[in-house]
């Protein structure tokens, strides 16, 4: 499976518009445009294509892990 599908899943199953995912990267200082994120989501034989890196990835997953529970509590 690659990134590419499992952003599409999570967007799905999260019921997330580009807008609410534009927000979880913001959380983490991640900046990416609604142009940038509509290429991840087409199909692969697009022109306009992207592959999803692992950076994007991995700053999404952070940025929800925040975006659901809260910004973590300093001790």
């Amino acid at each position: 499976m690659s990134n590419n599908d499992i952003m599409k899943k999570l967007r799905v199953a999260l019921k997330f518009t580009d807008d609410d995912i534009v927000e979880v990267l913001s959380l983490v200082d991640f900046k990416v445009t609604k142009t940038e994120l509509s290429a991840i989501f087409r199909k692969e034989d697009h022109p306009n294509f992207k592959p999803c890196g692992d950076q994007l990835l991995r700053n999404f997953l952070n940025g929800l892990i925040i975006y659901k529970r809260g910004p973590r509590a300093r001790h």
